[in-house]
């Protein structure tokens, strides 16, 4: 996944640090993440949403809202308001690029600020929150002991998360007075809610509460059993997942031409974890699936082995021939269904003159339907005419180029 380190000018002028995070391929789509309260653009869910969402085609802007990661100014002098005016910049910014933002996707606080900055952004198709409050206000508890040292003085230092944060009255007046439930009625866009039920920081309450403020199309997927910065691998990946699924929905996405010779488009591969095995696999912008090996050989065993998929596509194959012949023959097939096993072994045990190991694919064949025995025997016949299985028995040709 392609990364460029950006800054773009914030709501006051000060510089904010973003990373673009790219398609290896055509931007079919763009994206604008908002993280968390007092939080980065690189907290691991934003990193592996971004990547995802990237090996679908869509780039995505996150960035560090003023005065927090690499980004200038105070962060004591800002608000929610100010943060809501932060996204509208980075949209203005992208829009700058050509890549005006078809989605977005807050976390927690950031959560109520893209409901909120969806009407500044009038290209915006979908939004996605994650363990978003209803109320901005809502944030307030967690330095709720500091609020009278910040009506009194003006302002205050708390700890959030191990580390010391000033909080100005301004930002708590502004929370206080921000309701969202006339943003979220009138939000114009699809609208996905993931919460998690268990979750301390933001209860799942909040998550009731925009849903039934906001008009179809909106869907809820709950997180189980995450917690409120989705910090573990798993809960990041499957919330990647359902927001990849969702919004081809609402995203009118593209596919990359093919290059010549390849009629059905390009699969490609990307990795998704160095530390391990797993890769992305993505045909088109419609069709992901996930390669992985299994944990004995070092993966993580979260999608089918390479050679589980050759197997996928040989069983596939199969019965789409046989089902082809049926109908075109009128037969009374009703189901059809292939397991298919693979081994390496000796040549010569596959009934081969040559010496070594070589690939065995296994299929066993189930036909359901009336068919008489002399169909059943054709239908076998025709499962060895598969396109696949002509393939795997034949000699392809492969060749790499690399591309810089």
């Amino acid at each position: 996944m392609p990364t460029e380190r950006i800054t773009f000018a914030g709501h006051e002028g000060s510089q904010l640090a973003a990373r673009l995070d790219l398609p290896d391929g055509p931007v079919l789509a763009t994206a604008l993440f908002a993280h968390c309260f007092t939080c980065s653009k690189d907290i691991p869910a934003a990193r592996r949403i971004s990547a995802r969402l990237a090996a679908m085609g869509i780039a995505v802007l996150r960035f560090d809202f003023t005065g927090l990661g690499h980004s200038e100014g105070e962060f004591a002098n800002t608000t929610f308001t100010s943060n809501v005016e932060d996204l509208i910049s980075a949209a203005q910014y992208l829009a700058g690029r050509n890549m005006a933002p078809a989605l977005l996707i807050g976390h927690s606080l950031g959560g109520a600020a893209v409901l909120r900055a969806r009407a500044g952004i009038p290209s915006v198709k979908a939004v996605v929150t994650l363990g978003a409050p209803a109320d901005p206000g809502h944030v307030s508890h967690h330095f709720e002991e500091a609020l009278p040292q910040i009506e009194q003085e003006g302002s205050a230092e708390v700890t959030l998360g191990g580390r010391p944060f000033r909080i100005g009255k301004a930002f708590v007046d502004d929370i206080a007075g921000s309701a969202l439930s006339a943003s979220i009625a009138d939000l114009k866009a699809a609208l996905l809610i993931l919460h998690a039920p268990r979750d301390e920081t933001v209860s799942i309450d909040n998550a009731s509460t925009i849903f039934l403020a906001a008009k179809h199309p909106k869907s809820f997927v709950t997180l189980d059993e995450a917690d409120h910065l989705i910090t573990r691998a798993s809960d990041a990946e499957y919330a990647a997942d359902v927001i990849s699924a969702w919004v081809s929905r609402y995203l009118k996405l593209c596919p990359p031409a093919p290059p010549p010779g390849a009629p059905e488009g390009v699969v490609r591969v990307t990795e998704a974890d160095p530390n391990g095995f797993m890769q992305d696999i993505q045909a088109g912008p419609h069709h992901h699936a996930v390669a992985d090996e299994p944990a004995s050989y070092g993966g993580t065993d979260k999608g089918m082995s390479p050679y589980g998929f050759v197997s996928s596509g040989l069983g596939a194959c199969t019965s789409m021939t046989i089902r082809m012949y049926a109908r075109r023959k009128k037969w009374p097939l009703t189901n059809v269904s292939v397991d298919v096993c693979h081994d390496k072994v000796h040549a010569q045990d596959a009934g081969l003159a040559n010496e070594g190991k070589v690939d065995q694919f296994r299929r066993k064949i189930r036909l359901s339907g009336p068919l008489d025995q002399e169909q059943k025997q054709r239908l076998l016949e025709i499962a060895d005419k598969c396109p696949v299985h002509r393939t795997l028995e034949g000699s392809a040709h492969i060749t790499t180029e690399l591309l810089t």
